[in-house]
């Protein structure tokens, strides 16, 4: 492979790297930054809401963008802009003003992510494109655990600014490197004079429709979904903007998206594919910090050293996976291993329990690693070895999207559910515990009786009566958090198993290890 070849890759996967880190970075700094800014918990989670909106409304339209103003000018300008605005998120002196640079980091972001993975595709031949979806899997994968664990680690030792201000040496090397390498990609004939009018009407249907539905599935919970006017009001938008954007571009001579690209079954059922990964994934990374926060103990930055072995795994396994897929194996028998694999990681979170050890857990996420490997690199390198130029990176940005909202729609559910669940299994379990009932007597005299002069003294409790009646009602919110989270990850085996319907259509023009000009 050429030095330059090379050096793109590096670019490509440093930029995807800040770019999936900073999105889940600031989760564990949102106490910090609630103390520092003196805001509320919903004003601070504006920083996490707008950066995925933004994100959102850029990924399907990062081709086009990128071919309208060049594509080393916008991947360069992107960089720029991003290392920018994490700057000055660090330096931003209150709430308004951070919640600003953030949704403008979201923007720049969310072109790194789609033009890395093109950029990484196009350095090899389609026969290898294995390889590439070994390279560009890691980042996605690495990502999301590095960021909890950085992000907890930076902001015990020096405080949460440095979250953003660490973005500025590795963005200032990625723009440099990228600067000597990185180049325009040819024109085809008769391209030039089809980039010239811009397609005002799809642009903004497409930001109305995707920015408002990121809007409802970030905020619905926290806003109690429709009985506040203003995600009804996003909803609405969503659902009128959404079809009247599939409308227009069917008609329009340069849309800004080729929506015809989804009358292909290999495009329609890979981003649906996508999308249960995407549900998969940051469902899991949603639910199981509170998990082990609740019965392990655990802080952020330990939750998030939990996730690293697993994705060591992942990284370790997905070089085998690309080089299966150059040897000929069927991409549709890696990606149902990986499904498989998926639903066992679910199945073993079905099982846990407040007796659980941080050993069941690991054990839990060696199995989620083994089958992520399984999935990004045949799912990316086996449906964007069918497109080259502009068609392939339209179809990687439409990829990252549907794991994007597939992952929003998950965090969305999951959230909802837990709150919901968790208020009848307490009703439930409330109305079973009595003074009346002597399992219930046994439980209260015991405790008061041995807690009686420990707890009343340790933590100034007037008598021992008052410690058994908190020592039952902290067992009964330890339960009733149990049983929804059983609930919870029974209900995701069941949607997730939908995922197998996709897979089963998936079905490839060519075989994916032929060679071809992949420019």
């Amino acid at each position: 492979m050429k030095k330059e070849s090379v050096l793109i890759i590096v670019v490509a996967v440093m930029a995807s790297l800040l770019e999936i880190i900073d999105a889940s970075i600031v989760n564990v700094a949102l106490p910090s930054m609630m103390g520092n800014l003196g805001a509320t918990l919903e004003d601070i989670s504006m920083v996490i809401t707008g950066y995925a909106i933004a994100n959102a409304i850029v990924l399907p339209v990062s081709a086009w963008l990128g071919e309208r103003i060049g594509r080393r000018t916008y991947f360069l300008g992107c960089i720029l802009l991003f290392t920018g605005t994490s700057v000055a998120c660090g330096l931003a002196p209150n709430l308004e003003t951070l919640t600003i640079f953030r949704i403008l980091q979201g923007l720049a972001g969310g072109a790194l992510l789609p033009t890395s993975q093109t950029l990484i595709y196009e350095q090899f031949p389609k026969e290898k494109a294995g390889i590439a979806g070994a390279i560009f899997g890691m980042s996605v994968m690495i990502g999301p655990t590095l960021g909890p664990t950085m992000g907890g680690y930076l902001t015990d030792n020096f405080g949460w600014r440095s979250i953003f201000n660490i973005n500025l040496p590795l963005g200032l090397i990625a723009f440099f490197i990228g600067a000597a390498v990185i180049f325009n990609r040819p024109k085809e004939e008769g391209q030039h004079q089809e980039k010239q009018e811009l397609d005002i009407w799809g642009l903004t249907f497409l930001v109305l429709g995707i920015g408002c539905l990121q809007f409802v599935l970030e905020r619905g919970e926290a806003e109690d979904w429709f009985a506040s006017r203003m995600i009804v009001f996003n909803a609405i938008i969503a659902v009128v903007s959404l079809p009247l954007f599939v409308w227009w571009e069917l008609r329009v001579k340069n849309p800004i998206i080729n929506v015809r690209l989804f009358l292909k079954p290999l495009v329609s059922n890979g981003v649906m594919l996508m999308a249960m990964v995407g549900f998969f994934l940051y469902g899991v990374v949603f639910i199981l910090p509170i998990f082990v926060g609740r019965t392990l103990h655990l802080d952020a930055t330990q939750t998030g050293m939990l996730f690293i072995p697993g994705s060591l795994l992942t990284a370790a396994i997905m070089p085998f996976v690309g080089r299966q897929m150059f040897k000929g194996t069927n991409p549709k028998i890696l990606i149902f291993i990986g499904l498989v694999s998926l639903e066992i990681c679910l199945l073993l979170m079905t099982r846990l329990s407040p007796q659980s050890s941080e050993r069941d857990v690991l054990n839990m996420m060696f199995v989620r690693g083994f089958g992520m490997a399984f999935l990004f690199v045949p799912i990316n390198s086996s449906i964007l070895s069918q497109f080259k130029g502009v068609e392939m990176g339209q179809v990687s940005g439409l990829l990252n999207l549907a794991r994007q909202i597939g992952g929003s729609v998950g965090i969305a559910l999951i959230g909802t559910l837990l709150t919901k669940n968790s208020h009848q299994n307490y009703l439930d379990l409330a109305g079973k515990v009595s003074l009346l009932n002597p399992q219930t007597q046994n439980a209260y005299y015991s405790s008061a009786s041995g807690l009686g002069v420990k707890m009343s003294e340790g933590l100034g409790m007037a008598t021992g009566s008052e410690a058994a009646l908190r020592s039952l009602y902290g067992r009964i919110q330890n339960q009733v958090f149990m049983l929804s989270f059983t609930q919870l990850m029974f209900l995701m085996m069941l949607i997730f198993s939908l995922s197998f319907i996709p897979l089963y259509f998936l079905k490839f023009k060519e075989k994916t290890n032929k060679v071809v000009d992949a420019h």
